[in-house]
């Protein structure tokens, strides 16, 4: 796309054909298009998504146990490795939206971002069937251990780094690719890809529950090696499917990247930070798109000098922007003020992702140290923890759905659903209430461990069931309804951003979460004392104190969200799109300040107050 020759900003695009089949035209190009989509390729698609999650999540899922029984590293290195790479490849997730949308398209960028996942996993099972890649184990007490040498842990992170850049091709376009297969401006279309949504979900919790529980036990009860080796083949096994199914799919061409329209803005307002906000002609061309044109609103008023027209040499002979890093159209304008607005409820989100990386990683790490015995003869592999978490969302859920929503609505309320607001406020709740449990399990555990002088404690892994299950339901209603919040708050063309910025969030939290840990380390090891945190044992440590240390952050959380975060989640109702919304038509000369009409419409074309 040219600098500033058109106005793309999300779904303004100006090619007459922004979709195709993903495989070559023939002489049967058209008969084969109108084939193309719908279920006929949704079969294929949830398919390579089922295998390749039962791939992934096996490996996320016991990625502390494997490092910490394979490479005698510390509990507080483990930690550190496995925050960086989920922090890693929620960075990668913004590349890969950025490549999607400004090179590659979704399909291919899915496919390589496959490919690399294959490479890396593949890299890993190595790991595990070379001896000479991992060192010696430790004797049985843990107070031999040798440390992994430069090469060992070269390979070990260069499976890792191939993984989260997979993960950067996979996560952002996965979903999007299969909503790409149906028509949302029809009802039928509509109503097929909420069925999709039910059937994506559906399939990503069978994968959950096969990579938890069958993949786990294998890798940590039978083989390392084959459990491994049984991700690599489920993964090589969704690119097949996933290739299988090329002829079927619909491909959305690449349009521009808005990060880039982002920057424009940026460097535009600036250049013309002298101008007055109101007052001038503002630069908003006719939209070629069939999605409503977002009306001017009022906030952050200082991007709008953006838009403003200086002089009419600004625009070529068909009243197009000249240069793009100069003059940028409304649109793009009010697209950053979108993603500049949801910062505030960004920010609760991060704090409130840190409680749910606890149980990810020290959460585990308790489970290894504790009785996992059921019976004689079966232990519960530490990996299966994090099962509790994704029952415990499920079951929230199910209630809330089938149970709760149904019965409401036979009850008359007017409003069945749970404001965004008060969802929030009780996943933020849950998350301080999730540290104070692992707090007081943790005592009790570190006590009964000392008393008979053992390294795993007498403690009953049950007892640690509660903490995942409210860390699962923090989940289920704060991570869930953040994600809402994103899509709602910002227009159709924007959902890769919406998408972007909550893995961003994630990404955040991981490495916010590791620089904690290290803080914390650091103070309470000075002076000679025993790290709260530090060390192979956590019968030596005070992890409960940590613990503690996190909820406060999440009281801190509460307040802050219910003082000022909370105000942007106000706007949740009424969004409905109408037809009255969609405006094509002032293409230059409107005024900077909306009118009273422009102002009772919504930023993602609702019936809702700009502000």
């Amino acid at each position: 796309m040219e600098n500033g020759s058109s106005d793309y900003s999300g779904a303004l695009e100006l090619e007459q054909e922004p979709t195709s089949t993903c495989t070559p035209p023939s002489s049967s190009s058209s008969a084969s298009a109108k084939q193309a989509g719908g279920w006929r390729s949704i079969k294929y698609i949830i398919g390579n998504e089922s295998f390749e999650k039962v791939a992934s999540m096996s490996l996320v899922s016991n990625l502390t146990v494997y490092l910490l029984s394979n490479y005698n590293l510390s509990n507080i290195y483990v930690v550190n490795v496995v925050q960086i790479w989920n922090g890693f490849s929620n960075i990668f997730s913004i590349i890969g939206a950025f490549i999607s949308d400004t090179y590659l398209g979704r399909f291919k960028t899915l496919f390589f971002g496959s490919i690399a996942s294959l490479l890396g996993i593949l890299t890993i099972t190595l790991t595990a069937g070379i001896r000479q890649l991992r060192p010696h184990p430790c004797d049985n007490n843990r107070d031999h251990c040798q440390s992994p040498d430069a090469l060992q842990l070269a390979v070990l992170f260069l499976g890792l780094a191939l993984l989260s850049i997979g993960a950067g091709g996979i996560r952002p376009c996965n979903i999007a690719f299969g909503a790409d297969q149906f028509d949302s401006k029809t009802e039928k279309g509509r109503a097929q890809l909420e069925s999709f949504f039910n059937w994506w979900y559906f399939s990503f919790t069978i994968a959950l529950v096969i990579a938890l529980t069958v993949v786990v036990y294998i890798q940590t009860n039978v083989s390392w090696t084959l459990g491994f080796a049984i991700p690599t083949c489920c993964l090589a096994l969704s690119i097949a499917i996933f290739l299988l199914g090329r002829h079927t799919y619909i491909c959305q061409k690449p349009q521009g990247s808005i990060f880039s329209d982002m920057a424009r803005v940026i460097s535009a307002a600036f250049r013309k930070r002298n101008l007055q906000a109101s007052g001038g002609t503002v630069y908003n061309p006719a939209s070629t798109s069939e999605e409503a044109k977002i009306v001017q609103t009022d906030r952050f008023k200082f991007l709008d000098k953006a838009a403003i027209i200086v002089d009419p040499s600004e625009l070529n002979d068909q009243g197009m922007a000249r240069n793009g890093w100069r003059l940028c159209s409304l649109q793009q304008v009010e697209h950053l003020k979108c993603l500049l607005g949801v910062l505030p409820v960004w920010v609760t989100g991060i704090c409130g992702f840190i409680v749910m990386d606890q149980q990810n990683t020290f959460g585990v790490l308790q489970a290894v140290q504790s009785n996992r015995s059921i019976g004689p003869h079966f232990k519960v592999p530490p990996g299966w923890m994090n099962l509790t978490s994704m029952i415990a969302l499920s079951f929230w859920i199910f209630i809330y759905e089938c149970v709760y929503i149904p019965l409401a609505r036979k009850l008359s309320i007017k409003a069945p659903r749970l404001a965004m607001k008060k969802r929030i406020n009780i996943g933020i709740l849950l998350s301080i209430l999730c540290m104070l449990v692992a707090a007081i399990v943790e005592k009790q555990r570190r006590d009964l461990a000392l008393k008979h002088g053992l390294f795993v404690s007498p403690l009953s892994f049950a007892l640690l069931l509660p903490q995942f299950a409210l860390s699962g339901l923090n989940e289920a209603f704060a991570a869930v309804s953040i994600m809402e919040y994103f899509t709602l708050e910002m227009p159709e063309s924007m959902r890769t951003v919406a998408g972007a910025i909550f893995f961003l969030s994630l990404s955040i939290a991981n490495y916010m979460s590791s620089l904690i840990v290290n803080i914390v380390h650091k103070i309470t090891s000075s002076n000679g004392k025993t790290s709260w945190i530090g060390g192979n044992d956590l019968n030596h440590n005070r992890l409960d104190c940590y613990y503690y240390v996190i909820a406060a952050l999440g009281a801190l959380n509460f307040i802050y969200f219910n003082f000022f975060g909370c105000r942007y989640c106000d706007k949740d109702k009424d969004n409905l799109k109408t037809e009255a919304q969609r405006e094509h038509s002032n293409v230059v000369g409107e005024s900077s300040e909306p009118n009273d009409e422009e102002k009772a419409l919504d930023i993602t074309g609702t019936t809702k107050r700009a502000t």
